[in-house]
């Protein structure tokens, strides 16, 4: 179990974006004791908290660029089939990978195929926020059995994401507000439904969706919908 979150607000000072993802990355420690890092850029700040169980080196840190320097990603989860894709990666590609996390095979799935080829090829429990620096966009990614866990919504100016609601509550300046529907759900069934939460304005992912965002979408206050990844259903992010 890790943990991810971040901020997408290009109008916050550098300063202020990073003390603000890293006072959410606090929240998350409990999902991740081993380590914590955070990269961040123009507008965009990612943040991950680490339990380390695949290539315990620095080389299997988060947040992790791809060889290309395009793709900047947090993962929470376990990629099953890594070691066949990563086989796959070097004999199609003959690229050589640094160390031997799932992690870095992802990304390197990405750079080569895209990000939908991937999404068809991966076997696993996920939550992801990969960062394109060439595109501006931010895309938000979660298994097909929802197993793990991801949570946006607009904040202030911004977008924020993590794998549990509670980060939110770290973005003082705008506490988040419980929303009552969820809340009367939650007392009678002792659970919030997909895609509520326990906070008015934050949602949950859907499970075997992917969500795309550009700093437009955020400054217009509008969130395009997801696009449903599992085989059959298509529906194509704006």
């Amino acid at each position: 179990m890790c943990g991810i979150a971040g901020l997408l607000d290009t109008t916050m000072s550098p300063s202020t974006l990073k003390e603000s993802v890293s006072t959410m990355l606090q929240t998350l420690e409990h999902r991740g004791p081993d380590d914590q890092d955070l990269w961040q850029d123009e507008g965009i700040a990612l943040g991950h908290r680490r339990l380390s169980i695949l290539d315990l080196s620095p080389l299997g840190r988060q947040p992790m660029h791809s060889h290309d320097g395009r793709w900047v990603i947090v993962f929470n989860g376990e990629i099953y089939n890594y070691r066949l894709l990563r086989k796959t990666l070097e004999h199609q590609h003959s690229h050589a990978f640094r160390g031997h996390s799932d992690t870095e095979v992802l990304l390197a799935a990405v750079a080569y195929w895209g990000i939908e080829k991937t999404l068809n090829e991966i076997n696993g429990m996920f939550a992801i926020a990969l960062w394109d620096k060439r595109e501006k966009r931010l895309h938000l990614m979660r298994d097909r059995m929802g197993e793990k866990p991801l949570a946006f919504g607009l904040v202030d100016r911004g977008l924020a994401f993590a794998s549990e609601v509670r980060a939110f509550t770290a973005l003082k300046r705008q506490l988040p507000r419980l929303n009552m529907q969820a809340l009367a759900i939650m007392l009678q069934f002792n659970n919030v439904p997909s895609p509520l939460t326990i906070f008015d304005g934050i949602a949950k992912l859907p499970p075997g969706h992917w969500l795309s965002l550009s700093p437009d979408h955020v400054s217009d206050r509008r969130i395009p919908e997801s696009r449903d990844t599992r085989p059959g259903r298509r529906s194509a992010p704006e």
